[in-house]
């Protein structure tokens, strides 16, 4: 069954929608396999030519879907000829199989150019995830692509609808992601900055514009004649049914608005959660997160409607994302005559804290410990090492080893990383209102090592940036585990975000043995070193591949037994 119709008309893409009854008939639980190869491309994602980084010949790369209770085997062969590669299964909590988690460095080895790595892992809760690269910067060169996980056999989802879209948001430079990494990593720094497009499902556009008959936009009208790779993707809807938006944001830096004109949506899921029904006229999604929504399409059916994101978070200097919610009984090729929504200022924080503060766990699902065994408060600045801009936590900003520490735990390597613990908290006269007295940091690869089977509570304090008055968002992924946050009927989650000289608490109960990453899910700032590492239990880990521990220490190890037989 494909996701894509023939064009029509005007040559607009259009997203058709799978049915919840065919899901049922045709997901029945199994193994699915999947071979997949990496490699540079050219793609046009927002109507500009340059390189991407897709998955057998696609961009964004081939959607999995799956069953809860599946397991998944992907075959994944690295052909980008110069770098090594990873896939991270974002949301994913890789129970039994840490060594899958497609972190380079903490879980695995980058696959070298040329070889191949199988990962193998089981699907074990429904609900909308993603993937992507997680070596680099390769999320920002386009490696990524959406999972989705069906409820299993004879399970039921608390909530009904008629069928499905599923849009995956990112954001596009023209400037290569290699460039950028340069960028970041010299002194004096330079910015990446903003992006140029906002993609839905791979698509945006950048010389024209989808709304230049009703705004004042300076670009011309876009005109397709059905074969680019640039075009929307149409989400084609019969009036008065409910369906199902699986919205996930893959973004490299920027935080997004969505809204849909003229239409609520009714939050019913985050980060593969279920959360206590509630309406929005707009939803809030930061980098790393998941949502489903449901809208009734009980509009005018003689019209089209915009689906539009926008920028939050940042003073937006990238053009609003569009694509077309199209009635049935009216042609794909008429746009709304009205103008796409407006987002609500990308400053208004008192909005964002709103909508974060209405997302509530579903009666009945499972709540985090009410008392904690250990807590770490971890400080989150910007600051300078030998005159290089870093990002640091508790001033040690994160420089991930070459031996991958799953293997180096396990295995005793002592001179593999940092022995020493990093630091639990920071100076009680610190003062996250301004810039820090001292800027200097230092680099450090250490672990917090992690009682298995106990309460940790987390919490993450922002604080002003190198130039007075400026704070960021900074919304954190944990890998292996889902968390309750703020504590007040807390949903389950998987990605929270603090906001400018803001805090955030986080309670988790570490019981997955293994090796997991909890950082910043901005690409640049991950790359800046705004990132931790936890480790649990990693001696019942069983059946780690050679090849994940191919490199480093490990490797040397690997070479040595294999020698001695």
């Amino acid at each position: 069954m494909s996701l894509r119709k023939s064009m029509v008309n005007r040559g607009l893409l259009i997203l058709t929608c799978f049915f919840s009854f065919v899901i049922q008939l045709c997901l029945a639980s199994k193994t699915r396999h999947f071979k997949w190869e990496v490699e540079y491309m050219y793609w046009s994602p927002d109507c500009m030519e340059g390189v991407v980084m897709g998955i057998n010949g696609q961009f964004p790369g081939p959607t999995i879907r799956a069953v809860a209770g599946d397991t998944i085997v992907v075959e994944l062969t690295n052909r980008l000829h110069t770098e090594g590669v990873v896939i991270h299964w974002h949301g994913i909590r890789q129970f039994g199989t840490p060594w899958a988690d497609g972190t380079a460095s903490i879980s695995q080895c980058a696959i070298n150019p040329g070889e191949t790595f199988i990962y193998r892992y089981k699907v074990d809760k429904a609900g909308t995830y993603f993937y992507h690269g997680h070596y680099g910067m390769q999320r920002s060169a386009g490696l990524y692509g959406s999972l989705i996980v069906e409820v299993g056999e004879g399970q039921k989802e608390p909530f009904h609808y008629d069928g499905e879209f599923n849009l995956l948001l990112s954001d596009w430079w023209h400037k290569g992601s290699q460039e950028q990494e340069v960028a970041l990593s010299s002194k004096p720094f330079r910015w990446i900055g903003e992006p140029q497009t906002l993609l839905i499902n791979g698509r945006g556009q950048y010389n024209c514009s989808l709304a230049a008959h009703v705004t004042n936009s300076s670009s011309p009208q876009c005109q397709f004649r059905g074969n680019e790779q640039c075009s929307p993707q149409i989400l084609l809807v019969q009036p008065h049914k409910t369906y199902r938006l699986r919205v996930s944001s893959t973004t490299a830096l920027a935080s997004l608005n969505l809204q849909i004109g003229n239409h609520k949506m009714v939050m019913v899921e985050a980060d593969g959660n279920y959360i206590q029904p509630v309406a929005v006229d707009d939803l809030d999604i930061y980098s790393g997160e998941s949502y489903s929504v449901l809208i009734h399409t009980d509009q005018d059916p003689s019209k089209n409607y915009w689906i539009s994101v926008s920028v939050r978070g940042r003073e937006p200097k990238t053009p609003q994302g569009l694509t077309i919610l199209n009635y049935q009984t009216t042609s794909a090729s008429k746009l709304p005559t009205s103008t796409p929504p407006v987002s609500p200022l990308w400053n208004d924080y008192n909005h964002s804290k709103s909508f974060s503060n209405k997302i509530l766990a579903l009666m009945g699902s499972p709540k985090p410990p009410t008392t904690y065994n250990r807590r770490i408060i971890l400080l989150n600045t910007q600051n300078t090492i030998n005159g290089f801009t870093k990002w640091a936590i508790n001033n040690i900003s994160l420089t991930l080893p070459p031996t991958p520490y799953l293997g180096a735990i396990k295995h005793r390597l002592s001179n593999a990383f940092d022995q020493k613990s990093p630091p639990e908290n920071f100076p009680n006269d610190y003062d996250v209102m301004k810039p820090a007295t001292n800027p200097n940091s230092t680099y450090g690869n250490g672990v917090y090592m992690l009682e298995l089977r106990t309460t940790v509570d987390v919490i993450l304090q922002n604080a002003n940036a190198l130039a007075t008055g400026v704070s960021e968002i900074h919304p954190w992924h944990l890998h292996g585990h889902d968390f309750g946050f703020n504590l007040k009927n807390p949903p389950l989650r998987n990605t929270a975000v603090i906001f400018p000289f803001g805090w955030t608490a986080l309670r988790f109960v570490a019981d997955n043995p293994g090796v997991w990453a909890f950082h910043c899910h901005i690409e640049p700032h991950l790359h800046m070193g705004m990132g931790v590492v936890f480790a649990e239990g990693v001696h019942l880990v069983k059946d780690v591949p050679n090849h994940a521990l191919a490199c480093g220490l490990t490797g040397k190890m690997l070479m040595s037994n294999y020698s001695h037989h």
